[in-house]
């Protein structure tokens, strides 16, 4: 493969869409991004506009390339990453989505979820899929399209409707609906894919009562899926969180990364074992390359980075997610003031969508920078619980922490972490880990890399934050944090009641 040649990587996230163009060295040479509209019909319910979405990932191509001064035929390899979760239902003769994405925040099929544990089917799930019964995953989104939506149903079993994954449909339209396949990481993130099997699953199907002609075919996260319509090979897929732990080069067991994005997920890479959580953890698909399925541990936290736009756009106490970063370092500590941002319901380790935001902790004395301090903190607290399942799951004591994401930049969150951890958390040269790892998934399916060992010699370390305050000191504030987690859980169900 021309090592002159480029790899683009397309990175569909939850706020955004972005795209970068990578070179042989692992070096990003362009990137472009752009921000699409957040839809939020009612409490608890998140959407997104399919074609929006489409239509802002065009455009971060074309840009990205633009800025490179390159085209199409300069391209090896298209890698593909995206928020996982997210529903989308589209008719296959017409394109035209029939209803709103359904985000992975989405909450409104918390009481079905419910209904299905009261029936004792959590371990039936888990068992199969891995995962918890949560509105989290796409399997419940898909259903409530077919029992809301008028004539989906009817229109899935004539055969004329599909369910993808983000990835699905950014494929789908890359290739003017030629190619409809999914990778293996996003397929285990579904509730619908029995991850022992490595196939869909007909009876958590029949019970959904999903047509299995609605599915796309699930491919390894490492091969030529299709040209695209540029005649460019579509060659790699992930999980935004998968790609960032392959991106990582987490690639041998016992190591693990923290992504700090809209949402914040901690995977412990568990080899060729799908280790089983006793600590309300998901087991899950890291990647597929070949006949060889890699596992990992997960803990899944719904708002990390978002918890700075609610400051930013909602509160209007900064201008940007620097300005909060920066009124933060300006104080030592949150004042005693805990935020939970359970904005739509809490994720690992409580699994509890009726969760709702809580600040306790407030004096007359508490300002803007306590709010910027308690939000980052908010944010280490949560993933600092996931690092502790994680441990008492696995066995493995977490030595580092490899991190990225938006958030990772934040020097007190970051410092802040390490202090929680107690141990050292290492922000790499280049933090577009997640991008990067699609880049290679891409790379390494057309030879454009030769194998993993390549890529692991591409990760470099930035900088390393070691623990700094009194390991007492951090079980305190720690003990304070679950206080506060426990005065926001099940306050909405608690409302429903009074």
């Amino acid at each position: 493969m021309n090592p002159d040649k480029f790899i683009l990587a397309l990175d569909q996230g939850t706020t955004s869409s972005r795209a970068l163009v990578v070179n042989h060295a692992g070096e990003v040479v362009s990137s472009s991004q752009m921000e699409f509209k957040q839809i939020y019909p009612k409490p608890g319910w998140v959407e997104h506009d399919p074609m929006e979405i489409w239509a802002s990932q065009s455009a971060t191509e074309a840009k990205a390339l633009g800025m490179a001064g390159l085209r199409h035929h300069d391209l090896a390899a298209i890698g593909i990453t995206n928020q996982r979760e997210t529903t989308v239902v589209w008719d296959r003769h017409t394109g035209v989505p029939v209803y709103h994405a359904i985000v992975w925040q989405d909450r409104r099929t918390a009481d079905y979820c419910t209904k299905l544990r009261q029936e004792g089917r959590e371990p039936w799930f888990g068992d199969r899929t891995g995962l918890r019964l949560d509105p989290y995953f796409s399997g419940t989104k898909l259903r409530w399209i077919l029992e809301e939506v008028e004539g989906a149903r009817t229109r899935a079993e004539a055969g004329d409707l599909l369910f993808g994954t983000i990835d699905s449909w950014l494929v789908w339209k890359m290739t003017d609906g030629e190619v409809h396949v999914t990778d293996a990481s996003n397929a285990s993130r579904t509730l619908l894919y029995n991850i022992h099997s490595g196939d869909w699953d007909d009876e958590i199907l029949k019970l959904f009562g999903i047509p299995r002609t609605m599915l796309p075919e699930v491919k390894s996260s490492s091969e030529v899926y299709g040209l695209s319509t540029k005649n460019v090979p579509i060659a790699g897929i992930a999980g935004d969180q998968h790609a960032a732990l392959f991106g990582q080069a987490c690639f041998e067991p016992g190591m693990a990364k923290n992504s700090y994005g809209t949402g914040c997920f901690l995977l412990m890479h568990t080899g060729e074992t799908a280790v089983r959580s006793k600590n309300n953890l998901l087991t899950t698909i890291a990647w597929r390359i070949g006949d060889k399925t890699e596992y990992a541990l997960e803990g899944s936290v719904f708002m990390g980075g978002a918890v700075i736009h609610w400051l930013r756009d909602e509160m209007q106490l900064v201008k940007s997610a620097d300005e909060c970063s920066e009124l933060a370092a300006l104080t030592p500590d949150a004042g005693g003031m805990y935020l939970v941002p359970a904005f739509a319901g809490l994720g690992a380790p409580h699994w509890d969508p009726y969760a709702r935001g809580t600040c306790v902790g407030m004096t007359r004395g508490t300002n803007r920078m306590h709010f910027c301090r308690a939000a980052l903190e908010a944010i280490a607290f949560q993933s600092a619980e996931l690092a502790e399942c994680m441990t008492r799951d696995s066995g493995i004591e977490i030595t580092e922490l490899r991190v990225d994401g938006g958030v990772s930049r934040s020097t007190p969150m970051i410092q802040f972490q390490s202090d929680l951890l107690d141990v050292p958390v290492i922000r790499p040269e280049n933090v577009e880990t997640t991008a990067m790892g699609a880049a290679y998934l891409a790379g390494l399916a057309v030879g454009f890399w030769d194998n993993k060992e390549e890529i692991r010699s591409l990760w470099s370390e930035d900088i390393r934050f070691k623990p700094e305050r009194p390991a007492g000191e951090m079980s305190t504030l720690m003990d304070g944090w679950k206080r506060a987690v426990e005065r926001a859980k099940a306050w909405e169900a608690r409302e429903e009641a009074s």
